[in-house]
């Protein structure tokens, strides 16, 4: 009997490790394509603990402390930089929320502080502080490579007795009252003591098949790169314009930039767009005037797994029907802290936080809204 994790993103390698170093003796994900080959591989890499929600915090805490570690468990180095996050505000409302949330990260161990302008200035010399009230930055946040995160993960899986397969598209679960005893496959059908949906955005499909509904949706978001800039500072923390959610960190001799684009319909949209150009060059242009006069390349497109309420779907249906989705942009900077919940969830022990009221079953209820959104 195996516990069958589908889905070989960062999230499902992670709990794919997690497990196989527990020592669940017959750990088997189940990828469609390559692994990281959805959301993963075009995500902007940042990871973080400044959250409005304290389960959000204490994920991104745990999965910060991880990540400082991860040449060493399960030994990869995912050139991870610790610039800090560096939130812009503009408005007063928003600096008040971000004085609560400040001082929550606060009681939880997590550094940040509220800044003036002018220190966000110095921390970030591309920014036009025009329209700006403070800041709030963290100096333990940063980026890293998610292509990296996930090869050190499953590098680790498959040394520690798990198996990974690619190539492989789940096409329905079997079921027995509350019991997922199956995986039926396109190459034949796994049987499964557990279930674990970590599908990212194609996760309602894979609850429908389990008889739990998801409430996951897949969101187009864009990024592009500056060419190279000779005088970019070394250090450039991962800087956001909070009303607009344009942003920017330092990627190679240049800049990765992104920005969500409210006018975009959901729905599985992998093809790059330049309809969000327009906004985007009125972002830069209020925020990093001097960047008009960079040169742009195009990046990628991706999807978000986006909730209700912006918060992740984490827990169990049934007897063994575990899921983790629904990360709403966050999935890969709290990728380590779940692998270690899901593990403990499988294995019946409490996990280092409470994440009862991360169930599907919180929708029932209005959900738990998470502010912090980019």
């Amino acid at each position: 009997m195996s516990v069958v994790v589908i889905g070989g993103g960062v999230i499902g390698v992670s709990i794919a490790f997690h497990l196989a170093e527990a020592g669940v003796p017959d750990v088997v994900l189940l990828e469609r394509n390559e692994l990281g080959s959805g959301s993963t591989c075009r995500a902007a890499g940042g990871v973080r603990a400044q959250f409005s929600d304290e389960l959000n915090i204490a994920l991104g805490a745990r999965s910060l402390a991880a990540f400082t570690r991860f040449r060493d468990r399960p030994g990869q180095e995912i050139d991870l930089h610790q610039v800090g996050y560096l939130f812009l505000l503009s408005t007063s409302d928003d600096v008040a929320a971000f004085e609560r949330d400040v001082a929550l990260q606060n009681s939880l161990g997590v550094t940040s502080r509220m800044i003036d302008t002018e220190e966000a200035r110095r921390l970030s010399p591309l920014i036009d502080t025009g329209g700006l009230l403070a800041a709030a930055y963290s100096p333990d946040d940063g980026h890293c490579t998610p292509e990296s995160v996930v090869l050190g993960y499953a590098t680790g899986a498959r040394r520690l007795g798990a198996t990974l397969h690619t190539g492989v598209t789940v096409l329905d679960l079997e079921t027995r009252g509350d019991r997922v005893t199956a995986v039926i496959t396109d190459q034949g059908t796994v049987a499964a003591d557990a279930v674990v949906c970590a599908a990212g955005a194609w996760s309602a499909a894979v609850g429908e098949m389990a008889g739990v509904p998801l409430p996951v949706t897949p969101v187009r978001r864009q990024v592009m790169f500056t060419e190279p800039m000779p005088a970019l500072p070394a250090v450039v923390p991962f800087t956001i314009d909070f009303t607009t959610s344009f942003y920017f960190h330092r990627e190679g001799r240049g800049l990765l930039l992104g920005m969500s684009d409210p006018a975009q319909e959901p729905g599985f949209h992998l093809d790059y767009s330049d309809a969000w150009l327009p906004r985007l060059g009125r972002a830069i242009g209020t925020r990093t005037p001097g960047l008009l006069d960079v040169g742009l390349i195009p990046g990628w497109a991706g999807l978000y797994e986006v909730t209700p309420d912006h918060n992740a779907i984490i827990g169990r249906a049934g007897q063994n029907f575990f899921y983790a989705t629904g990360f709403s942009g966050h999935g890969f900077l709290q990728a380590p802290a779940v692998g270690e919940v899901v593990r403990d969830l499988y294995l019946g022990r409490d996990p280092f936080v409470d994440v009862g009221p991360l169930s599907v079953a919180r929708f029932a209820s209005g959900g738990r809204p998470e502010t912090h959104i980019v």
